[in-house]
């Protein structure tokens, strides 16, 4: 079953923000069987808007349509689609019971935008928001089902798959299965050459690349007579993909890199701190999204080398000798961490993140990352090339990549 996507706002017209909406309902639909083959933005313009509507309800047999249920002046999604339907719109009395429900609880007054929000388009069916004050809903255009949701992101996914997923999945094919590897350690060409000849080798399966910098995720995608021949297929595919890039593959489907390092520290029953300088404390910020109590003593920023001297006992002959981004450096906040924090394994980063600060020496990008644990100190180094967050993202993530590899026992890269 074809299905199209249209996401609705003039700040996703105007690059103002990122639409993260149709990228996520395109995977998830297609993993669910469906073929995922348009995806369009148009601004909040109401003949735009019904154009879109009528065009993309002719030509594909399923439509989603995010974006324009709000209560502002701009928000005019319902009043197209009754336009496209040629019905009338209308209030529906149930639907503003639950919007008085929720802004009530929301400890907001009612007011005309908040009521305009439970005006439907005649014959539409109404799905509830559970994260929010608007309702989605759903109507037919012709042989097509168009399915409205919020624009917010926390607000269309809960309803996606509560409200949405459970009407459409009977009309999915049923006959595709997806599997999906996170990497991290190689680019995506590297990763596509290292790969080349695997479609060829199991019909019916396609390989796809996504960045997500500094990660790219491989999916497995196959499709066969029926889903568990699929599903088959790309276990047998994604074992493949796995043989081929080794431990480059750090997990599957929703599994994070900060979470996979956690664990990793987790099961070797290591206690760890962090000495961080050039990243500012992004190493803890990703390690605490997840539960990190059980493994994570503390750690210290240092910016300054005489907060690297008396928080974590860098020498200042070290300092005067080699500078604060060296080897020598890194070494001594790591071991100085792991000896401040009474723990097993401490992971510090030193480096100069720019746009500034760098010499013909020690150019901008150069980071140093030392791992000491029981077994000894290991540093490494490198030049990362892009602009400031690109450069702490790389360095925390090459930080990260070492600790992994020294818990779980992996060769270093």
């Amino acid at each position: 079953m074809t299905v199209a996507l249209l996401s609705i706002g003039t700040e996703l017209t105007r690059g103002e923000i990122v639409n993260t909406n149709a990228p996520w309902l395109a995977s998830e639909l297609s993993a669910s069987g469906f073929n995922v083959v348009a995806a369009e933005a148009v601004p909040d313009d109401l003949e735009a808007i019904i154009c879109a509507l009528k065009r993309l309800a002719q030509t594909y047999r399923l439509v989603i349509v995010t974006g324009g249920l709000g209560p502002t002046t701009d928000d005019l999604t319902a009043a197209a689609a009754a336009r496209a339907a040629g019905v009338d719109l209308g209030r529906d009395e149930s639907a503003m019971l639950a919007v008085r429900r929720r802004v009530e609880a929301f400890g907001k007054t009612m007011n005309a935008g908040l009521e305009k929000q439970a005006d439907f388009p005649a014959g539409a069916e109404t799905l509830a928001n559970s994260n929010g004050t608007a309702p989605g809903f759903s109507l037919q255009l012709g042989d097509t089902p168009v399915f409205f949701l919020p624009g917010v992101p926390r607000e269309m996914k809960r309803m996606f798959t509560e409200q949405v997923l459970p009407r459409v999945r009977p009309s999915a094919p049923n006959n595709t299965f997806q599997v999906r590897l996170r990497t991290y350690g190689l680019g995506e060409s590297s990763i596509g050459q290292a790969l080349e000849g695997l479609e060829a080798a199991h019909p019916g399966v396609t390989l796809g690349y996504r960045i997500q910098f500094p990660e790219v995720d491989v999916k497995v995608h196959a499709r066969a007579a029926s889903q568990s021949a699929a599903r088959e297929a790309a276990l047998r595919a994604a074992e493949e993909v796995k043989a081929r890039l080794g431990d480059v593959v750090y997990g599957t489907g929703d599994e994070s890199f900060p979470e996979i390092v956690g664990r990793a520290v987790r099961a070797r029953g290591w206690r760890l701190a962090v000495a961080e300088s050039c990243t500012g404390g992004l190493i803890m910020h990703l390690l605490t999204s997840y539960p990190a109590s059980d493994y994570l003593v503390g750690g210290a920023v240092t910016y300054a080398n005489s907060a690297k001297s008396r928080l974590l006992g860098v020498f200042e002959d070290t300092l005067r000798g080699h500078g604060a981004v060296s080897t020598e450096v890194a070494a001594e906040m790591a071991e100085g961490a792991r000896r401040l924090c009474e723990c097993d394994v401490a992971l510090s980063i030193t480096g100069i993140a720019g746009p500034t600060g760098g010499t013909a020496t020690k150019p901008v990008g150069l980071v140093y990352w030392a791992v000491a644990h029981p077994g000894g100190t290991v540093v490494r180094d490198r030049i990362f090339v892009g602009n400031r967050d690109e450069v702490q993202l790389s360095a925390a993530y090459a930080g990260l990549d070492l600790l992994r590899r020294t818990a779980a026992g992996l060769p270093d890269r």
